[in-house]
């Protein structure tokens, strides 16, 4: 049974990144048919045909390997005398033939994302609902009741982008005598209190607690650390944590037959956050709060012995409100996020220019398989739609990021081809027709070995163990 499944998620994921392909080229071919242009090949797959057949002036071809697909337009990449070549019709037709593909992987892009989206019962906004005991961003300058429209510099519109910007934060060194870092030390002892309380339950109640006095418990510990979090001084911010310690132990009573003492603050030389400048709106107005510090932890203790920020993960230490589901905010939704996918495929190629992602970052297709199969199994943890969401989800991110990376103006790509045309349009005249194909072959040949080194890389980390986790 299992081997079957797994077999509809292969089949699956096959299909919905040839439906990608055949998406992207049909942009391509419709426009080019409606333009006039003659279209000599349009195919699905790449390598030794399988099958085909002719209509008209086109043939119609299904291919061995499915990583890719054409549509070869008369005179595209070659001279021609044909009337109906490509390089003989009007500019602006060019254009939108070359744009068309990219249009298309935008549209099926919202597409998946919609049939993502109208399966969940509620959507999640980016205003600050409540926090964590202990929560860093409340100790550092964020409140019930924002709403968070950016992160250093990066517009949130929706969960997707403060995801995003979040998880791409860095890591750096703060101040440890500072009053935000007090702050998040005085919340971590109420909250140290209670995890005591919670594990040695029997020995403190003489018996395990219910589901309802853990949550009593709890709701005392969520209320007494807002005075911590609130508090101004150091002073006032030690007093509400050992009145936070004093109210956990007069549940149930148990302060007088128990004895505590309150611990102290350790000082430290160094601490690490992951720190921001959160644009927020509130009470009508919008706020820039600078050097908010998010909920930092180290993968190992020997990380935090050696200090090593490359093993340090950012934690979400805040909930924010529900948009209620209707068909608007469906709609709303769908447009939101699939518009943030395209944001985050720019702006991570602008970080892997800048340096902060690094080659062992980049994925071919080789990666691309791995992580959809990561994800498949993710989601089969749940059950088989969950898995088959996850993988609807990717290829909404595969098609937007294939046409966004399309429309950069390098040789062979679409956007390349595109400054072309704009030179000509901007010059009257068009480029020598040798030169353009001299610049879009060799654009083209340094595509294939990029991608040929990239999967040789993503079989190297598959080999050794380390390709990255989702």
């Amino acid at each position: 049974m299992q081997f079957l499944i797994t077999l509809a998620l292969i089949v699956i994921g096959v299909l919905l990144f040839e439906f990608i392909i055949f998406a992207h080229e049909f942009g391509h071919f419709i426009t080019a048919k409606k333009s006039g242009v003659q279209v000599n090949e349009f195919a699905l797959g790449m390598g030794p045909k399988l099958f085909g057949f002719k209509k008209g002036e086109t043939q119609y071809s299904l291919r061995l390997f499915p990583i890719g697909g054409y549509c070869a337009m008369e005179g595209e990449d070659a001279e021609s005398d044909n009337p109906r070549a490509f390089t003989n019709a009007k500019i602006w037709k060019r254009m939108i033939i070359i744009v068309a593909g990219a249009f298309m992987n935008f549209v099926v892009g919202l597409l998946l994302m919609f049939v993502v989206l109208v399966q969940q019962p509620s959507f999640e906004s980016t205003i600050i609902s409540g926090f964590a005991p202990n929560a860093f961003t409340a100790s550092s300058g964020l409140e019930v009741g924002d709403k968070i429209v950016g992160i250093n510099g990066y517009p949130v519109w929706n969960i997707k982008d403060l995801q995003f910007a979040i998880q791409t934060m860095q890591c750096k060194s703060v101040d440890p005598d500072s009053l935000e870092v007090y702050k998040e030390d005085c919340a971590n002892l109420p909250v140290r209190t209670f995890v005591e309380l919670v594990n040695n339950d029997e020995k403190y109640y003489g018996a395990k607690l219910t589901d309802e006095e853990y949550s009593e418990l709890y709701q005392i510990l969520l209320k007494s650390a807002a005075p911590i979090q609130a508090a101004t001084t150091k002073e006032e911010a030690y007093d509400a944590a050992k009145a936070s310690i004093d109210l956990l132990y007069a549940y149930k009573d148990i302060n007088k037959t128990e004895k505590y003492t309150y611990p102290e603050i350790e000082k430290r030389d160094e601490r690490f956050r992951y720190t921001a400048d959160v644009e927020v709106e509130r009470n009508g107005e919008k706020l820039t709060l600078e050097g908010v510090q998010f909920y930092t932890e180290y993968k190992s203790e020997e990380a935090a012995k050696e200090k090593n920020t490359k093993e340090t993960v950012v934690r979400y230490d805040f909930s924010v409100e529900p948009i209620e589901k209707n068909f608007g905010t469906v709609l709303g939704q769908t447009v939101s996020q699939t518009a943030s996918l395209a944001k985050t495929v720019w702006q991570s190629i602008v970080m892997l220019v800048q340096g902060r992602f690094s080659f062992t970052d980049l994925s071919g297709p080789v990666g691309i398989t791995k992580a959809v199969s990561m994800v498949a199994s993710e989601g089969l943890k749940i059950n088989f739609m969950s898995a088959v969401n996850n993988i609807i989800f990717i290829m909404a991110l595969i098609t937007v990021n294939l046409g966004v990376v399309n429309l950069l103006p390098f040789p062979a790509l679409d956007g390349g081809r595109f400054v072309m045309l704009v030179i000509e349009a901007i010059t009257r005249r068009p480029l020598p027709r040798k030169f353009e194909y001299i610049i879009n072959g060799v654009g083209l040949a340094l595509l294939l070995i990029f991608i040929a080194v990239i999967s040789v890389k993503d079989v190297w980390q598959l080999v050794t163990g380390t390709f990255p986790s989702m």
